[in-house]
Parts: C-alpha cells; sequence; structure tokens
C-alpha cells in the first residue's frame, strides 16, 4: 500500500511534459452494504468532489490519478427487511480516496465529438464509521468492536483496519466545450474488499460479554433496538448481524471538468491534436 501511495503521488511529475489534462469533479456519492437494502439510492447521499491529473497514453488510452473526498451513510429505518429494521442501527463514515486507473475510449481521437469511456484501476481508502448515540453524542464505532472483535471468546473475529484497498471501475462520455475544454459525466462503482465499512458484518457477540470485555457502549451501539417502540430483546450470541458473504460498496456520480495542456508544442490535447477527453 505504501508503494501504491508513491506511485500515486510520483504521477503529476512522469505527465509534466507529456499530453495530460487538470480534472475536477463534483457530485454525490452512495452506499450499498447491510445497513443498505437498496442497491443503488440517492436517499442518503452526499456531496463527492474530486481533483486530479490524466496523462494521454495513446488516442484511446489515458492514466489518471485522482483523490476524493466524500462521505456515506447508511439507516436500518431507511431499509426494508426483519433483520435490518429491529437492529436500529446507523452509520456515517468520511471517505478519503486516492486513485490510479486507466480509461478506454471507444471512439478514436477525433472520429466523433463526443468520447465515451470506461476506466478501471486501484484505489487505496481510508474510512472511520461513526454514530450517534441516543443522546446525541457522537461515537467512532471501530474502537468499540461492536461483534466482539479481539476477544478471547471470538477468535475468528479480527479488528479492522481504517485504511483498505478498493477497485474503482465505471464509465462516463466527455463533450468538447473549446479545444482545450471538455465537460463530462462519470459514474464509478468501487469494489471493496472490508464488509466493515457500516461496522456491521457477521454475527452479535454475547452482550454481556461484550459489555463487559470491550465496554458498555459497545454492547449499546451493537444492538439499538431498545430505542424502538416495543423494546424487542437483544438477539442471541452467534444470531445473524450482517451478511459477510457480501462485500460493501460505495460509489460516486459526478460531473467532469477537464481542462487540457500540452507542452511540447504549446498545442491542445482535445482540438488541434485530435486526441480524447485524456
Amino acid at each position: 500500500m505504501k508503494n501504491f501511495l508513491v506511485l500515486l503521488l510520483m504521477f503529476p511529475l512522469y505527465a509534466v511534459g507529456q499530453s495530460f489534462t487538470l480534472d475536477l469533479q463534483a457530485g454525490f456519492s452512495g452506499y450499498q452494504g447491510d445497513l443498505q437494502a437498496k442497491r443503488f439510492s440517492m436517499e442518503k447521499s452526499h456531496p463527492a468532489v474530486s481533483a486530479g491529473a490524466s496523462w494521454l497514453v495513446t488516442p484511446r488510452i489515458a492514466l489518471r490519478a485522482s483523490g476524493t473526498l466524500t462521505r456515506v451513510e447508511g439507516s436500518d429505518r431507511a431499509s426494508d427487511g426483519t433483520l435490518r429494521n429491529p437492529r436500529n442501527l446507523h452509520f456515517k463514515s468520511r471517505i478519503l480516496e486516492a486513485q490510479l486507473s486507466g480509461a478506454y475510449f471507444l471512439f478514436p481521437s477525433g472520429e466523433r465529438n463526443w468520447s465515451p469511456y470506461v476506466f478501471a484501476g486501484l484505489a487505496v481508502f481510508h474510512f472511520n464509521p461513526y454514530t450517534y448515540t441516543f443522546s446525541g453524542e457522537k461515537v467512532f464505532l471501530q474502537p468499540l468492536g461492536t461483534e466482539g472483535q479481539n476477544l478471547v471468546s471470538y477468535p475468528d473475529v479480527k479488528e479492522y483496519k481504517n485504511i483498505q484497498l478498493a477497485v474503482p471501475f465505471g464509465f462516463g462520455v466527455m463533450f468538447p466545450i473549446t479545444d482545450r475544454v471538455q465537460l463530462g459525466a462519470e459514474f464509478g462503482l468501487r469494489k471493496l474488499f472490508t464488509d466493515y465499512l457500516d461496522d456491521v458484518s457477521g454475527v452479535y457477540a454475547d452482550s454481556t460479554m461484550l459489555a463487559n470485555n470491550r465496554s458498555p457502549l459497545a454492547a449499546q451501539m451493537a444492538y439499538r433496538g431498545n430505542e424502538l417502540s416495543g423494546n424487542p430483546p437483544y438477539p442471541a450470541a452467534g444470531s445473524q448481524r450482517g451478511n459477510p458473504a457480501n462485500k460493501d460498496w460505495y460509489y460516486t456520480t459526478t460531473i467532469r471538468l477537464s481542462y487540457a495542456f500540452k507542452w511540447k508544442d504549446k498545442t491542445s490535447s482535445f482540438g488541434k491534436t485530435g486526441c480524447p477527453a485524456w
């Protein structure tokens, strides 16, 4: 992961002197996981912003580096299903992402006045899920170990890391505004290798053991059905809390603005050289 970050930081130095663009993106993000029943939903969306640079390798292929800042959120109260609603769980998390990817344009350069493309790559991101207690106090969930992480009685439940790898991929389209400026839209998914973006994955730990060996707050945040009318009982140890077979996802839908440079001959990457968006 350290080598990936070094490569990401060196990318702009490598791009200078080549045909490249500065890229800005703004839009919205969403999340899919144990606290979101729908695969795609705008109900708990949040603003997403990105900045980066892209290097044109061929008229069809570009390499790009970018950083993204956004936030994701999920809530059992906004989901369907008998498992979700009684849990009454909720989370938010800021996402800080660094990404390296390649883009492939469906049309050769100069063939049309619009450029559809697909992209895929590798990203590293930081997350830290949190929620609020019934009294309104902000609580970060990872340090609590809500599923019995690192307890002797649960040796297979390990504490998850706040920095993880992801595989970003998606598609977009760009339209020329001037010979140096292009405007477009992009939809990007992130396949994650963790199921704890929302702090929910496996089964319930014993509530008494969790309270005694982690903290009473850990037991309170692991199951919040007592805050609902009817006060449903705390689930038995080992009963299903999440679905570890389906890892979490997050995604972005953005408008993309690109400004082209070409230092060698001072011509535009969009117009005079006949190149696509990046």
